[in-house]
């Protein structure tokens, strides 16, 4: 494999550790959202807190990883994606604002008012981020951005119906990640009843993720049957392990089995990012722009492949360890 493959690759998987880890905390949102009023959605809004607290802003560490990539590697590309889709770029970037922002503050006021008014900035910003990021995604892969700096149409290259369907499609999925997610957490909790309702939402978060990607794949076969094809076809083991992985998540979660249902979830989504990939193999944008086409020179790739490897080699134990750290039981943790 040469030097602009592995550098995609390594892309790639930056891309699905931030779908897993930043997509849940997303998802997070959107059930604080559908929590209910103020003293019957107590319980919950406290577990997701505790829940995203110590990690939400860490996995943003993956988002610049890959922009810095892109930029760095594929200056193309970059310049490409970004001149043409800069409307969802900017909605996604104040997204991310409005609901750091919103979450830090929640905490510290004290009116009722005011909790409300960063509660529904933390909520919303939740769901309408992942949404234009998955609109990016399906702008990408639908073949509406042109190769060059500001040659596509700024709306019409996003706001088409594969794209839209991509940001419902990621909207659903986070809510799917975070649902099954914090079911194991609600169990840590020694809360049954917070166990019964995630574990619900859970369940029913997938049924409609399943739904939304069925119905994905009908859009791509009307609008862009050469990807359709690269997914029926190429990347077809990758499909049916996205399906098995979702439909074995239900049966987990039926039976409780929360721990492992969290990999089973992950794995499905993780599936079918991948599969996306390989059905485009080896374009960047579908049909006009390849990997090498995209690649920067040699020199640029090496260096940014060793700075990568030396970044992993500080940031990824440390990330682990945190993430270690707080998903140990409540008894277990060093209280200070």
């Amino acid at each position: 494999m040469n030097l602009p493959n592995i550098m995609a690759g390594i892309m790639l998987l930056a891309i699905t550790f931030y779908a897993l880890f930043g997509g849940a905390d997303f998802g997070a949102g959107f059930w604080d959202l559908t929590a209910g009023n103020a003293k019957n959605g107590a319980k919950q809004r406290k577990l997701i807190e505790r829940s995203i607290g110590p990690v939400w802003e860490a996995n943003h560490v993956w988002l610049i990883f890959v922009l810095v990539v892109m930029w760095t590697c594929f200056p193309v590309l970059f310049g490409s994606v970004t001149s043409t889709l800069w409307i969802p770029f900017m909605l996604a970037a104040f997204g991310i604002i409005a609901r750091g922002s919103a979450f830090a503050f929640r905490k510290i006021v004290v009116k009722t008012w005011q909790r409300r008014l960063f509660g529904a900035a933390f909520a919303i910003s939740s769901i309408v981020t992942p949404f234009f990021f998955g609109a990016i995604a399906g702008a990408v892969a639908s073949g509406h951005i042109p190769v060059g700096v500001g040659l596509g149409n700024p709306l019409s290259s996003w706001l088409n119906p594969v794209a839209i369907m991509t940001g419902i499609l990621a909207v659903t999925v986070c809510a799917y990640l975070a649902a099954v997610y914090l079911t194991a957490d609600a169990r840590r909790s020694g809360d049954s009843q917070l166990v019964s309702s995630f574990r619900a939402r859970a369940l029913g978060a997938g049924i409609v993720a399943g739904i939304v990607a069925i119905s994905g794949i009908v859009f791509l076969h009307q609008d862009v049957p050469l990807l359709a094809h690269g997914l029926t076809h190429r990347a077809l083991l990758l499909v049916i392990i996205s399906g098995l992985a979702g439909l074995i998540t239900l049966i987990l979660l039926y039976n409780e089995h929360f721990a492992v249902a969290r990999v089973t979830a992950a794995l499905a989504v993780a599936a079918i990012l991948w599969g996306w990939a390989v059905a485009q193999y080896p374009y960047m944008l579908p049909h006009s722009l390849s990997i090498s086409q995209a690649a920067a020179t040699h020199a640029v790739l090496i260096a940014t492949f060793i700075s990568a490897c030396i970044g992993t080699a500080l940031v990824l134990p440390p990330l682990v360890w945190l993430y270690v750290l707080f998903q140990r039981d409540d008894k277990s943790k060093v209280r200070v």
